[in-house]
């Protein structure tokens, strides 16, 4: 299979997917009266005006505050058009909810087992196996979180539409007619996912913690934030790395953890959500001018 021009992504927003090209991103949203909103926008890229930001080590740290900034778009758009008009919220609103929780994020998985493990600096001498011991701390806390919100309803319909997307995403990358029949036949699994991201992210820090640690409790929190969008950068280098030599053992291997992470944070769709994958990626080939392309597909109500 020729590589493709360009690797599509997406997110699984609420009772939605969220898919982006290289120009645009699309959405589509069932709302609750069973309709389906679908609406396309342009990607206004740094990158592209200033193309010192297009190189790597900094591309990475742009693709993920513009990926941010796309989310809370997209996640606005979901959460006005899946709920009745009265529980809508407006961007400022969305917007400080990402806020608290990146916050939030950053305080339980950075900050949180830098200072847990602190109380036992008495007791294991070494800072090399302390600061160890906090990664491998982070990581089975964001694992213990993932599988602990996806046993909530509202949480499993998400991982379900991630699915779908992943499942519409790879359709696609393989010549298949967009129509669920073919869309189904293919894994909720993908080596580009933003799960594989953030374990990598998550393990990196393990190594860059470990081996860079600082003393003093300032200076080691201090270190741990400044540290997130330089260990993004290459973490989103090794991502791209994986997705054009996915035959490589070496990148095989890198990407396997994230893989199977990823049988936490997707779930088999429906054939409804399947359509709305579908849809959000039709509009957003329409949006990208690349209708011969496109199979002729109509999103259905289930």
């Amino acid at each position: 299979m020729p590589a493709p021009d360009h690797f599509y992504g997406g997110q699984a927003v609420l009772e939605g997917v969220m898919m982006r090209g290289r120009d645009h991103w699309a959405i589509a949203v069932r709302c609750p009266d069973q309709t389906i909103h679908v609406e396309s926008h342009q990607i206004d890229s740094i990158a592209r005006r200033h193309p010192i930001f297009a190189k790597p080590g900094l591309r990475g740290v742009i693709a993920l505050g513009q990926a941010l900034s796309i989310g809370i778009k997209a996640l606005t758009v979901s959460a006005n058009h899946s709920v009745e008009a009265d529980k809508r919220l407006t961007r400022k609103q969305m917007a400080a909810s990402v806020v608290f929780a990146f916050a939030l994020f950053t305080v339980v998985f950075v900050i949180g087992p830098y200072l847990g493990l602190r109380v036992l600096r008495h007791d294991v001498r070494s800072s090399f196996v302390r600061n160890l011991l906090e990664g491998l701390v982070r990581v089975a806390l964001f694992v213990g979180y993932l599988a602990l919100i996806g046993r909530m309803a509202e949480i499993r319909r998400v991982f379900q539409y991630h699915g779908a997307e992943h499942k519409t995403i790879a359709a696609y990358e393989h010549d298949e007619p967009l129509v669920p029949e073919a869309v189904d036949r293919y894994s909720t699994l993908h080596v580009r996912c933003g799960t594989n991201f953030l374990l990598i992210v998550m393990l990196l820090t393990v190594l860059v913690y470990t081996a860079f640690g600082s003393r003093g409790i300032l200076a080691g929190i201090l270190f741990r934030v400044v540290a997130i969008p330089v260990i993004a950068g290459v973490s989103y280098e090794m991502l791209r790395l994986g997705a054009r030599h996915p035959r490589s053992l070496v990148m095989r291997a890198v990407m396997a953890p994230g893989l199977w992470l990823q049988k936490i944070t997707t779930r088999q769709p429906d054939r409804g959500q399947i359509d709305i994958a579908i849809g959000a990626f039709e509009e957003l080939l329409r949006a990208e001018g690349k209708h011969s392309e496109m199979k002729e597909h109509a999103p259905e109500a289930p």
